[in-house]
């Protein structure tokens, strides 16, 4: 076996955490934690101290430290966040590999021979890396990718570990098993005495595979440090994104958006000279007093130019005017695609689409006169109640995620055809004339007999199901909403959907 690879690593503390803090503006010492599934995925030193750990569940954590923010995981913004950092040392140290967001490896020969050593080496990448605004990420050099990144991981008072050649087996031998195996082999491990990479290379090699097969070897070696796995440096992708520095900043949504108009050209540029259309593009922006803004734009078909600059008006001045200023004078602007394509596959049809361009031709026109919200679709939406239901997504935007969402309480198939926004009153009363009534329980007073719009006469009800109870935001007083569902035939056969709240019997909608 060939002898490891001098290897060096790059890693960057909490990423995730760091990347989540950074996109939504939360400050350095904020409680933060990343949840996925329910359990927490990663958190900030600042909950930690507070006894939130990666696993636990939600409401633990939320119990422990009670000032917790809770944001979910998401994984694109890690490695869209990373790529500019990644593309930064790149232009520093070619030949890097990205082995997740926040963690780099790179060969140890070249840069060590540029820089003059390894500890200058790692020291002008910490450089690099602060530059890049990773102010906090710390250097590993060992044997093979797996020792480094230990050597950075287990770095105490200062940002560079170094483990000198020949000794990764030495370092590794007392770090816990878990690191190189599944939970499951390392609680077997443990329960035979293995607690320790140390122990677990000091078995012999064949009987660790004869026993736990191909994986079982790989993690022995890894363990006794004789790594095999090479650094594959990646081959950097073509580069899209686009942004524009402003010295001075600029306080008006016109001058800027004018201003960004000639890398918005670039950015589309950039894309067709490769044959793509970008269907969907994030803008980020920059003020002088450290606030960030970023948000993703979905486009019908695909963006030209003026749809560039139009997002990032939309996004600068909101319900303003386009000649507004802006709170906060703007420093930067970047644009990045999201969603890419080919062009291929937006081609006009055999015999052209002209009315379909026409009327996006038109809407878009509309929509960049008047605003972002001006021209809006209906969608359907997630919610218990159908009103909940009826969306209006601004021309362009993706209809809402949570339709599917279990939503218990909510109205199954099929739902009725007539549904009222603005839900009337309605009289709901039973043999002796007096309005049924619906206790804390779920309880109806007596059997509903009539039945009529406010300021009718109540007509006799044929047949009638119910209550259904909707509970909301039960925990919080001032969003709580407690409805009761009731469905009846009146005497003309026609069904109706009714609720029951505090203001007392409204018809919610009608089966037509």
């Amino acid at each position: 076996m060939t002898a490891p690879t001098r290897t060096i690593v790059l890693w960057c503390p909490d990423w995730p955490v760091f990347a989540a803090m950074r996109e939504h503006g939360l400050e350095d010492d904020a409680p933060v934690a990343l949840t996925d599934g329910g359990l927490v995925f990663a958190c900030s030193a600042a909950a930690r101290r507070d006894g939130v750990a990666r696993g636990l569940r939600l409401r633990e954590a939320q119990l422990r430290c009670p000032a917790l923010v809770v944001l979910a995981y998401d994984a694109a913004l890690d490695a869209r966040a990373f790529e500019p950092v990644v593309r930064r040392i790149e232009e520093a140290v070619p030949g890097l590999q990205l082995i997740r967001p926040g963690t780099l490896a790179m060969r140890a020969r070249g840069p060590v021979r540029y820089y003059g050593g390894e500890q200058a080496a790692a020291a002008a990448l910490l450089e690099t890396a602060a530059a890049a605004g990773v102010p906090q990420a710390r250097v590993g050099i060992a044997d093979g990718p797996f020792a480094a990144e230990q050597a950075a991981r287990g770095t105490k008072g200062s940002p560079i570990g170094i483990v000198p050649d020949g000794a990764s087996a030495a370092f590794l031998a007392p770090l816990p098993v878990r690191l190189v195996v599944d939970p499951r082999t390392a609680t077997l491990l443990k329960r035979l005495g293995v607690a320790t990479l140390g122990e677990f290379a000091a078995l012999p090699e064949a009987d660790v595979r004869r026993r736990f097969g191909a994986a079982g070897a790989f993690a022995h070696d890894l363990a006794s440090g004789r790594e095999a796995t090479r650094v594959a440096p990646r081959t950097p992708p073509p580069e899209f994104a686009v942004e524009q520095e402003f010295e001075p900043p600029i306080d008006r949504v016109d001058q800027l958006a004018f201003a960004f108009r000639v890398r918005a050209e670039e950015f589309i540029d950039r894309m067709r000279n490769v044959r793509l259309v970008c269907t969907a593009i994030r803008v980020e922006l920059d003020d002088e007093r450290g606030g960030h803004s970023s948000r993703a734009w979905l486009h019908p078909r695909w963006f030209t130019v003026a749809d560039v600059v139009d997002r990032i008006r939309w996004q600068l001045q909101g319900t303003g005017t386009a000649d507004a200023g802006l709170a906060s004078p703007v420093v930067r602007v970047r644009v990045v695609p999201e969603r890419l394509d080919s062009t291929g596959n937006h081609e006009e049809g055999l015999w052209g689409g002209g009315p379909d361009e026409r009327v996006h031709h038109g809407l878009t026109r509309v929509q960049s006169m008047l605003g972002h919200d001006a021209v809006v679709t209906p969608a359907v939406g997630g919610g218990r109640l159908l009103a909940d239901r009826q969306v209006l997504v601004p021309w362009g935007d993706r209809a809402p995620d949570r339709v599917e969402a279990p939503w218990p309480g909510s109205l199954p198939a099929l739902a009725p055809a007539s549904v009222f926004r603005d839900r009337p009153a309605v009289l709901l009363v039973d043999d002796a004339g007096t309005a049924v009534a619906i206790d804390e329980r779920g309880t109806v007073s007596a059997a509903p007999a009539g039945f009529a719009l406010a300021g009718g006469r109540p007509r006799p009800v044929q047949a009638w199901a119910g209550p259904w109870p909707v509970v909301e935001h039960w925990w919080d007083a001032d969003r709580a909403r407690r409805v009761h569902r009731f469905q009846i035939i009146d005497a003309d056969g026609v069904a109706w959907l009714l609720v029951r709240d505090a203001d007392g019997w409204q018809a919610e909608a009608k089966y037509d």
